[in-house]
């Protein structure tokens, strides 16, 4: 009897530990392993020990093992992000106030993820929204304040230019590669003003010196049709003659006698 009920029970005890194990292999591969997505770097973190901080590694694309008690894993995405900072004021050399609504599209640089990471600690993100606000705010202030508001206008290109090449060296600096800017420059209410008084002033102009060409091309061809109806009447004229007349005038004649004066006469003498 009691060697009958000792199988069933080392069975027993066989198939709760293989199901333990596989329990644990399970919780071991979720636990400890984490996919990095393409398109992304993954930067492995001690949390102790004296190598705590970011590896000098970056975690190619893949499946990373890792000890989740000793280290954790931060993906950091490397594709193009397109970020639209909120709109802010700034001063030109003369004091004008302009309005700024930037726009930027920008990248980690290649092999730059571990060091961005460990300068600033905070998800890529919460970095481009957030941490690199204020200097791109402050490349825009440093250019306005070189420029008056006369020369932006002006040279709106070189301005736009100098900015573009302020920022792109700041976010190398950072690790960061830029792809496009768009700054969304909006002039002071009065120079917008004054440029649409000018445009206006400028089509008015245009527009009335349109309408004078109509009236000295109507007065031109009045002038035309003049002179061509005086040819005309002088031609006539200089084409009468007696005989002319008097041809006319049988042609026309309707068979009565015409009456002329006192006395019937067939033909009036014509000078």
């Amino acid at each position: 009897m009691l060697m009958d009920t000792g199988i069933p029970t080392k069975r027993l005890f066989a198939g709760t530990g293989f199901i333990l194990i596989l329990i644990a292999a399970f919780l071991l591969f979720f636990l400890c392993s984490e996919r990095i997505d393409a398109g992304h770097d993954g930067i492995k973190v001690k949390l102790y020990g004296t190598d705590r901080g970011v590896q000098d590694i970056t975690i190619v694309t893949g499946r990373v093992w890792f000890n989740p008690f000793t280290e954790e894993i931060h993906e950091v995405p490397t594709y193009v992000q397109t970020v639209n900072y909120d709109a802010f004021t700034v001063n030109a050399k003369d004091g004008s106030v302009f309005t700024v609504d930037p726009t930027l599209s920008l990248k980690v640089i290649d092999g730059e993820s571990a060091r961005i990471f460990k300068k600033y600690r905070k998800k890529i993100p919460e970095i481009l929204k957030y941490t690199l606000y204020n200097h791109i705010k402050d490349v825009y202030r440093i250019e306005f304040n070189k420029f008056t508001t006369d020369s932006i206008i002006s040279n709106r290109e070189l301005f736009e230019n100098n900015v573009q090449a302020k920022m792109i060296d700041f976010l190398t600096k950072e690790g960061f590669q830029l792809e496009q800017l768009t700054s969304g420059i909006s002039y002071p209410t009065s120079i917008t003003d004054a440029i649409n008084a000018k445009n206006s002033a400028i089509q008015k102009a245009q527009q009335a010196e349109n309408e004078l060409k109509v009236v000295e091309a109507q007065a031109r061809k009045l002038i035309v049709q003049a002179e061509a109806e005086a040819k005309a009447n002088e031609l006539k004229r200089s084409s009468l003659n007696p005989l002319l007349i008097q041809q006319q005038f049988i042609e026309k004649w309707d068979g009565k006698t015409p009456l002329y004066g006192n006395a019937p006469t067939f033909f009036k003498n014509v000078q």
